[in-house]
């Protein structure tokens, strides 16, 4: 009798995500996963497993050394880059897919949810309420409207249009600024350039992969250029702001606000910089985890697992290149 495929989950879950997990796998597949985020249990288990899943946690190239049936990575994102040992995979010709169903609507939700949290205080005022602290005019000089704003957006495929899509919504004037994307008056926000974007947008958002071209892309330089009382928002990686560049242009009130979703060290602790801010929305790399989001992307990832098990091609089949 053929064995099951077995499936190693990365990243430590609740019962209930594993639960999620597994109700939308087929036949033949056997999910392994955590019961604590320590690895020598992570090594013991994906020891006999052929296919690796990874979500935030990184796979290291440990991880791929003790894994020594692995076949298959298979990303449930689609940013590998800071997450995935591409070098060791390469090494023992293991392959790499991707999931890009599923991340799109809810990351670009969560965008205008940080920047709209951001532009009107709403973490910090609902922190205050619930201390007993009443603020009903002291946020009124510092809160904003998205209506009539610029909204630049740096990186435009499918997250950022369909960002740019729910801003236009709400009445803002959206340009971007993507090398890949060729301009078209179909597209939701304008195209402009990067020196553009960043000087003359209110609200500037970011969607784009964390690789060497992007690692601090918005800078200490990048943020002095952005417009007075402007407001940053990240949902794409930490790394691709410079944080302690960010916060000190938050302290000083160069900016008006941010929202962030990633940084540059994930977990933050609750004294880092932002924490102590009043001016920033913080959620913990949270933009493209719903319910929903799940259960497409792991119908899509599955859906190729079967494909992989009958010797079929991949659906987003990342070509790994040796180093």
């Amino acid at each position: 009798m053929t064995r099951n495929l077995r499936v190693f989950y990365n990243s430590l879950g609740t019962p209930e995500m594993y639960d999620l997990i597994r109700s939308r796998m087929g036949a033949g597949l056997e999910l392994v996963t955590l019961d604590s985020d320590d690895d020598a249990e992570r090594f013991a288990k994906i020891a006999d497993c052929e296919v690796a899943i990874v979500a935030a946690k990184p796979l290291t190239a440990e991880a791929v050394a003790a894994a020594k049936k692995l076949e298959l990575v298979h990303h449930q994102g689609v940013g590998y880059h800071d997450t995935v040992a591409t070098d060791a995979l390469t090494a023992r010709d293991i392959r790499l897919a991707l999931t890009p169903e599923g991340t799109t609507i809810g990351v670009a939700e969560h965008t205008l949810l940080l920047a709209l949290g951001a532009a009107r205080r709403a973490a910090f005022a609902d922190a205050e309420l619930r201390q007993g602290r009443w603020h009903v005019n002291a946020l009124r000089p510092v809160s904003v409207e998205l209506f009539d704003k610029t909204v630049g957006l740096i990186g435009f495929g499918r997250i950022g249009q369909e960002a740019a899509k729910r801003f236009n919504a709400f009445g803002c004037h959206c340009i971007s600024f993507d090398p890949a994307m060729t301009p078209s008056p179909d597209l939701p926000a304008k195209a402009a350039s990067f020196e553009e974007v960043v000087e003359t947008s209110d609200i500037l958002t970011l969607h784009v992969p964390l690789s060497a071209k992007t690692q601090h892309l918005i800078g200490a330089d990048e943020i002095a250029r952005m417009k007075q009382d402007a407001i940053l928002v990240n949902t794409a990686r930490g790394g691709i702001v410079d944080d302690a560049a960010l916060a000190s242009a938050l302290a000083s009130g160069k900016l008006l606000a941010a929202g962030l979703d990633v940084f540059e060290g994930e977990p933050i602790s609750a004294d880092h910089a932002f924490c102590g801010l009043p001016n920033v929305m913080l959620t913990p790399h949270i933009s493209a985890g719903t319910r929903d989001a799940m259960g497409h992307k792991m119908t899509a990832l599955f859906a190729n697992l079967a494909r992989f098990r009958a010797g079929e091609a991949l659906n987003n089949e990342v070509a790994l290149v040796p180093a």
